[in-house]
């Protein structure tokens, strides 16, 4: 594993979302070429859009120049051509959560890259472990997990598959250190460790307010103030996404059976009637709460 380029100078970027995006700004602040490969223009368009507007606020905040926002951008290339990037040392995968749709963009991205080029994915919700036997080279791939907003949030979670060498996690951690964070290496286990411990408090929470307990508001103020937490559990859950905390929680139930994990009725009623949280207006403090 030596011939790993312990510095990625050259990565790519797999999905120009939410997670996409604030990945690929942190690629490029830390001084690294970024490719970023997307199905269409129309959502390279709109990825890149998400980076101009967060590093506007930084340059109004005096967070950073109007120099410095303009050379980070100028090292993120889109493309929709999967063959662009085929120099990349460093591939991060942040498709869609979707463990078909991932595997067939990670075994088309290994047959661009080169044997000694490292492939990680974000996934939040599913096993690094299944997704690297996609691979001809499962030892080079390991998860690289972000939090959202990948910009602001300091740690990241290196996840070890079982077929992972070892010498990819230490040039992962050094990689996350570049960026500025705070790297923690876990097991490929559901959620990890930081959502292996939330998602069933989260899952309370809900769980509680359906029965009444307190409104949405004193739920999360009382957290906020009694733990010492910069957000409350259902302001947390609005920002990720209750599609999205579904999604995961359901995905960690069916991994272990543990009835911890099982989605709260309330919460996949406000799923399917489209309650997405912040990203659409309608969630638990955001637009029209439920009664």
């Amino acid at each position: 594993m030596s011939d790993i380029h312990i510095d990625f100078a050259r990565t790519g970027v797999v999905g120009f979302g939410t997670m996409g995006a604030g990945i690929a700004q942190v690629v490029a602040q830390s001084g690294r070429a970024v490719t970023v490969l997307e199905l269409d223009t129309g959502r390279l368009e709109t990825g890149l859009a998400a980076v101009r507007t967060f590093l506007d606020g930084g340059v109004a905040r005096g967070k950073l120049t109007e120099n410095e926002r303009d050379a980070v951008l100028g090292r993120i290339t889109g493309t929709t051509d999967v063959h662009d990037i085929a120099g990349a040392d460093l591939v991060i995968e942040a498709a869609t959560e979707n463990s078909d749709t991932k595997r067939e963009i990670l075994a088309r991205v290994a047959a661009e890259v080169g044997d000694s080029a490292v492939i990680v994915t974000n996934t939040s919700a599913l096993s690094v472990t299944d997704l690297a036997t996609a691979l001809p080279r499962p030892e080079r791939f390991a998860g690289l997990h972000f939090f959202n907003p990948a910009q602001l949030m300091r740690v990241v979670e290196v996840v070890r598959a079982l077929q992972t060498d070892e010498t990819v996690v230490e040039r992962l951690v050094s990689l996350v250190e570049s960026f500025g964070k705070d790297p923690v290496i876990v097991k490929d286990r559901p959620g990890f460790l930081v959502n292996h411990l939330l998602m069933p408090y989260l899952n309370d929470v809900i769980q509680e307010y359906d029965d009444g307990l307190a409104t949405a508001e004193d739920i999360d103020t009382a957290l906020k103030l009694g733990l010492g937490y910069k957000l409350g559990p259902l302001e947390l859950l609005d920002l990720i996404g209750l599609d999205v905390h579904d999604h995961a929680t359901t995905s960690a139930y069916e991994a272990t059976q543990d009835p911890c994990y099982v989605s709260p009725p309330l919460l996949r009623q406000m799923v399917a009637a489209g309650y997405h949280g912040t990203k659409n207006g309608r969630g638990f403090r955001t637009g029209q709460v439920p009664a």
